[in-house]
Order: C-alpha cells, then structure tokens, then sequence
C-alpha cells in the first residue's frame, strides 16, 4: 500500500515505519490515519513481529501541523496515538533528531525509545495555551514521576537526548549515524524470543499502569501455563534443547 505521508518497510520480522512529510514531519490528520492503517496492515502480517518507528531527515517530528491547527483542520490526534500501545508487538521509536508536542506524546506510546544523540525532546502546549490531548499529562508522570513531569510541561524547556535517558524517557543514546543499525539490534534480540509470549507481557505491562497490585496479579496468573507446557509447542523445544546441552 502507497502512503503519502509515510513510508512502510518490511524486513526479517520487522517493520519500520518512517514519517515522511518534509521538512519536518509535521503530524497531521492524514498522517495519524496512515499510521493507524499501517500498523493494521502490520499486524496482519504473520512474519512480523516487531514495528521500529523513525522520521524521515533531521526531525523524528516537529509536533502537530501548526498551520491546520489554526484552520481548525486537525482533529485531536490521541485516540490514533494508542494503536502503538494497542497493537500486539512491541513497536520501539527510533528518534533521530527534533521530537515535538504532539510527536513527543506519540514517542511516549511506543514501548521503547532508543534516541540519536542529536535527539531533542520538547512540550509546548503550555507556551500556546492549549491542553495535551495525546495523553502527555498521564503518560509522562507515570513515566518519571509527577514533580519531573510538571516541571517539563509548566516550563516548556527543551530535553538534551542524554537527559531524557537520565530521568527515564529514553532506553539507550546512540550516536546519531548508528542509530537504525541500533534500533535494528534491539529488534534482533526480540525476535530471539516467541512473539506470542511477548504480546502477553506488552499487554500485562501496560495493564499494571491502571490497575492495583492485586488484581495485576491476577491478569498475569490467568496467563501463566497450568501444569505441563505443550510438548508441541516452541517454548517446550527451546527448553529440552537447553536441558540436553
């Protein structure tokens, strides 16, 4: 499928998707709809297991289209950002360079962040008046605590890519030219593992954040294997391997 405002590529169980809408990869409605359409074309395909998302140049993204949001033409984006939440792999963004508003939230709801080390990280709903409505305000405090999160959304200040790993937004800062070989590693060394398990563990992980201790528990129990592991399946293989060595 063509897209306008994207690029899909498909390689030995991965998929990276790269926004492409120059210069800077604004976000729009049309974009967000492509995105959504890509990981649905993503998620039907049986050889993929891991999504890398990435921007196209110098930007990951600059953040909302700023000119058809004073048109009025942009609907709120938030809903279409949790599809990198919802689907059934893990989707890891590889930031490349400036990561703005609205791009910024929608980094937030991938699983993993690995950034370039000219990656810039920024919020400036506050500095325009308008409220985050890609979930900005309860993704990052639960990420790096309230008083952090506060303070990057009532100053607007812009984050260097090595603080952003220090307080817990980031997993790992690579130099920028290494930054798909990177992705790609990290990639790898999930495809090592069965897909079927981690889609489990995404979905538990992201469960812990709205429910107690207690009843997290429970979610997991209910998926844990009961007595024998089937002698069919691979994780069985991958175990009697492991005992004959």
């Amino acid at each position: 499928m063509a897209y306008n405002t994207l690029d899909l590529e498909v390689s030995e169980g991965t998929a990276t998707i790269t926004l492409n809408r120059p210069p800077m990869n604004a976000v729009t409605d049309e974009m967000l709809d492509e995105l959504v359409s890509a990981c649905k074309t993503v998620e039907d395909d049986d050889t993929v297991h891991v999504i890398i998302l990435t921007g196209a140049g110098r930007a990951f993204s600059a953040g909302r289209d700023v000119p058809g949001v004073l048109a009025g033409k942009e609907r709120p984006g938030g809903s279409r950002y949790r599809i990198l939440e919802e689907i059934n792999m893990p989707v890891i963004a590889a930031v490349n360079g400036f990561c703005f508003t609205g791009a910024f939230e929608l980094a937030m709801c991938a699983d993993l962040i690995i950034a370039s080390d000219k990656a810039k990280f920024v919020d400036t709903h506050a500095r325009f008046g308008i409220v985050p409505g890609g979930g900005q305000t309860q993704r990052l405090p639960r990420l790096i605590g309230a008083r952090k999160a506060k303070e990057l959304l009532f100053t607007g200040r812009q984050l260097s890519a090595d603080e952003a790993e220090q307080i817990g937004i980031v997993n790992k800062v690579v130099p920028h030219d290494t930054l798909m070989e990177e992705a790609q590693a990290m990639a790898a060394l999930i495809l090592e593992n069965i897909p079927e398990t981690i889609s489990i563990e995404k979905r538990l992980i992201n469960q812990s954040m709205t429910t107690t201790l207690e009843d997290g528990l429970e979610l997991e129990a209910a998926e844990h294997p009961t007595g024998v592991i089937s002698p069919t399946s691979e994780g069985h293989k991958r175990m009697e391997t492991l005992f004959k060595k």
